[in-house]
């Protein structure tokens, strides 16, 4: 790595760390209903919502009925933003005259945006109006975001308190996290990326004139170029902020309207870990051991690093199949070096690949660079990442939920070991916990492996493959992958745009996110009921250095090993053919 690189990386990883604990503190304040600056400005707002939905802030909720109020918003979004899409023809705010999506792009549209995913198989600027941007899709992306912190805060309020079936109530975390959390990030992130240059405007397109004319296919003198335009800003922070990664432009945050500048990029990669580093902050605070929270920390970190690493290296030292070509991929004060395919300039190899690790780690999934075009090795990082469970960092909620699941799993493999009872912050840890965690673990697994042979085997689905061979193959399972893992990035070489895959996709978007929230609500519920268990001689430490390598080797060893077999039929396969100059 050059000192650039190493001086990008330290001051990212030196801002999201310094910013985690008063997040973190700010975000516990909200969800433990303490009273907060905006409490003035936001609180008739917050009462009226209570007011409509006939509750009070105090009413709590079983597992059960928690996960009732889950799948009740969840599928009333689908039904609304397929509707939505479905319709764009003949709704108001469109000026370009879009028709509506074909009944399978809008359910696949429809699925991705309320799971988190936002896969999207269409391109934004030519598929969608203003109205269907701001009101079908930004609003899921706060509602979305809003759902999957809840199902965290229930989880961990299943860690923290005893005795108990009360996990608290859907409907106020959801409406606490949009308005005191989402809204007010949202609206100041949305303000600073104007400032660097990102379109905020009703608009919808401006026409300008080119610096340098040229012509076209015919010859005729091109002068001027139509520019889409939109409500960009708004929509870039809570697909930031809310891990979505549904870019408002096809080339998402590649397009310089959505991410213009090196400034902009930064904040836009800080956006994407801020509060799920806050979340786990909180966890500490609220069970009462700040030490657990940063033991958690400690592991993600432990966990992104190598990756990280690996991909920069990967990226760095370029294409060997281009050097007899003479091209110069060499690292200097002019050029970044390194394989630029399908990378920004203003960005280069660190920018891109910090940016990979950040989004695919949380289930982001918006990218500033095409990870088809990435060296095998360089596309192996992100596969991995998502396949880990998103856990390094994850995404807003998922990611916490996901790491205390393989922390349970932690304690329970070391009980075995020692011939005790696991326990887990007081907690026994017994047969339906362990049930309960392995679902949430084996689910995407199957869903991933199961998806990939369906399409492989499908002529369907290998109709959409745009490269023959092994990356074809990596391409499919990229897909598959990032649909379970609700991530939405892609290898954009597949044509997903096609009943076969929009239908198969959202099927795994919808098993990606509720085979995992389901199972991490009937944990809270558990774990709720429980009395705590004081601390003796042969209770494990769960806030030590050997409890954060126990928990990353079972991470390692039960996420990770998973996919192995597949991951050398594509990238690894790739990587071998390219170094022996095939």
């Amino acid at each position: 790595m050059t000192g650039n690189i190493l001086l990008q990386y330290g001051l990212f990883f030196a801002v999201l760390l310094g910013l985690t604990k008063p997040v973190g503190a700010y975000l516990a304040r909200v969800f433990q209903g303490d009273r907060i600056a905006l409490d003035r400005v936001l609180g008739p707002v917050e009462r009226l919502a209570y007011r409509v939905l006939g509750i009070t802030a105090d009413d709590g909720m079983d597992w059960k009925t928690y996960a009732l109020a889950l799948l009740a918003f969840s599928g009333g979004g689908i039904g609304l933003l397929w509707a939505i899409l479905c319709l764009q023809g003949v709704l108001p705010y469109n000026p370009e005259g879009f028709p509506g999506l074909s009944w399978d792009l809008a359910l696949n549209t429809a699925v991705s945006f309320v799971t988190n995913t936002n896969w999207q198989n269409y391109g934004g600027e030519t598929t969608l109006s203003p109205l269907s941007q701001a009101v079908g899709l930004a609003v899921q992306n706060f509602a979305s975001a809003a759902a999957g912190i809840a199902v965290a805060v229930a989880l961990i309020r299943g860690l923290a308190r005893k005795s108990t079936r009360d996990l608290g109530n859907f409907w106020v975390d959801t409406i606490r996290c949009t308005l005191y959390v989402l809204l007010p990030l949202s609206l100041v992130l949305a303000v600073v990326l104007v400032s660097q240059g990102v379109v905020q405007t009703l608009d919808t397109h401006a026409t300008v004139s080119l610096v340098q004319p040229t012509r076209d296919a015919d010859g005729h003198a091109v002068t001027e170029q139509v520019l889409s335009l939109g409500p960009v800003a708004s929509q870039v922070a809570i697909k930031m902020l809310g891990t979505n990664g549904g870019g408002y432009f096809n080339a998402n945050s590649a397009h310089p309207f959505e991410n213009p500048t090196p400034l902009a990029n930064f904040l836009e990669m800080l956006a994407i870990l801020l509060i799920p580093a806050g979340l786990v902050w909180m966890f500490g605070h609220v069970v009462g051991d700040t030490r657990q929270g940063w033991a958690l920390l400690a592991a993600t970190l432990i966990l992104l690093l190598p990756p990280l690493w690996l991909g920069t290296a990967a990226e760095q030292s370029g294409n060997p199949l281009l050097q007899p070509l003479g091209v110069d991929q060499a690292a200097s004060s002019l050029s970044a070096g390194g394989n630029q395919e399908g990378k920004e300039v203003r960005f280069g190899v660190a920018g891109s690949v910090l940016f990979t690790a950040a989004t695919t780690g949380a289930s982001c999934g918006a990218v500033n660079a095409m990870h088809d075009s990435y060296t095998p090795l360089g596309g192996l990082v992100p596969l991995v990442l998502i396949q880990l469970g998103e856990i390094v960092f994850g995404g807003v909620g998922s990611g916490l939920y996901g790491m205390l699941v393989f922390a349970v799993l932690a304690v329970f493999v070391a009980g075995l070991m020692v011939g005790r009872t696991p326990e887990y912050l007081g907690k026994k840890i017994e047969a339906r916990d362990i049930q309960m965690a392995s679902l949430a673990i084996l689910v995407p697994a199957a869903a991933i492996l199961i998806g990939t042979a369906v399409a492989v085997l499908s002529p369907a689905g290998r109709a959409g493959i745009g490269n023959p061979g092994p990356h074809g193959f990596s391409e499919i399972l990229y897909a598959v992958t990032s649909s379970v893992g609700n991530n939405g990035s892609a290898f954009a070489g597949l044509s997903g745009n096609t009943p076969f895959w929009n239908l198969l996709l959202a099927v795994l978007m919808f098993v990606g996110r509720f085979g995992i929230a389901l199972p991490i609500l009937a944990l809270a519920g558990s774990l709720a009921a429980k009395t705590r268990v004081p601390a003796g001689a042969g209770t494990l430490p769960t806030h030590t250095p050997l409890f954060v390598l126990m928990l990353v080797s079972v991470i390692v060893v039960v996420g990770a090993l998973t996919y192995v077999p597949a991951l050398a039929l594509g990238p690894v396969v790739e990587h071998l053919q390219m170094v022996a100059g095939r």
